[in-house]
């Protein structure tokens, strides 16, 4: 699955022009910042083939815009991502959709990306954080139903790597079982995906439904965030929710979000078929990438 510079002329073909200017306007990221970028982070991946594995140019582009183009900043989150897949391969590596208990959890609808962007362009995550049976679920497998959906939402829409994503986080009816497996060393490797690992950009974590005492949780959460993290963490109970759809237009809201687009279900049954439609996909990205030793 290596790539060539082709390849990140392909992704810039699918870009409009307001993207690109959004990108040289937050990202630092003109044609020739980009190709030279590129071509920088490629030739030390080649020269660091022990500590970095086989990666593809639009890969590396979606690091670069995540780090604004700075490079050393950018060399950094690599091997922070490829650290993390090594140590918690449970959570990247056997991503095969047809395992009964993920075939499982894609039913449970419990990650859904909206399939267009809010009115900033940013792809909506909407995650179901207490949808599943903590006696018969892993965390590991809702980590891995969440990397596999936030692939296949990125390459069906490009422009995610520019403007990164909005995560909505219905906590609601929550039980002890629950709260018992966000155990502190998972919510910290949790917040060191977001902040220091994945190539996307989070630009908010809102909490929806939340119960009164979720602040004792997110203590927790804090504690591993940074200030600029912290504070694109929001939180709202079943009185406010209604406060949190702002940026969401009404016809890509589902209708039990209070919007007038698909329901649930129908947003569960869109990505299961795209999942599996895309099984050789994922299975060939994880073995070119994840082949660490």
């Amino acid at each position: 699955m290596a790539s060539t510079q082709s390849d990140v002329h392909n992704v810039q073909q699918q870009l409009s022009s307001e993207d690109q200017t959004y990108a040289a306007a937050h990202l630092n990221e003109t044609d020739e910042t980009r190709e030279n970028a590129v071509a920088e982070i490629r030739r030390w991946v080649d020269e660091n083939g022990d500590l970095i594995p086989r990666i593809d140019e639009f890969l590396i582009l979606r690091f670069l815009r995540v780090c604004k183009f700075n490079l050393e900043k950018t060399k950094t989150r690599m091997q922070n991502y490829y650290n993390q897949r090594s140590h918690l391969s449970e959570w990247y590596m056997n991503k095969d959709p047809h395992q009964p208990e993920l075939r499982e959890l894609l039913d449970l609808g419990i990650f859904l990306p909206l399939r267009k962007p809010d009115s900033q362009g940013r792809l909506v995550i909407i995650v179901h954080g207490t949808r599943h049976d903590p006696r018969r679920h892993k965390i590991s497998d809702i980590f891995k139903i969440g990397v596999m959906l936030t692939e296949m939402a990125t390459k069906n829409y490009i422009a995610t790597s520019i403007y990164g994503c909005s995560v909505f986080l219905d906590v609601s009816n929550p039980t002890m079982r629950h709260a018992i497996q966000l155990r502190p060393h998972l919510i910290m490797n949790l917040v060191q995906t977001w902040q220091n690992c994945y190539p996307i950009r989070i630009h908010s974590i809102n909490i929806i439904n939340a119960p009164d005492y979720v602040d004792v949780v997110l203590r927790i959460f804090r504690s591993f965030m940074t200030e600029k993290m912290k504070n694109r963490v929001h939180v709202y109970t079943h009185r406010t929710i209604q406060n949190c759809f702002k940026d969401i237009p009404t016809d890509i809201l589902p209708v039990e979000l209070g919007g007038t687009g698909e329901t649930l279900r129908e947003l569960t049954e869109y990505w299961k078929k795209i999942i599996n439609e895309n099984r050789d996909w994922l299975l060939d990205e994880e073995n070119d990438k994840d082949s660490l030793k």
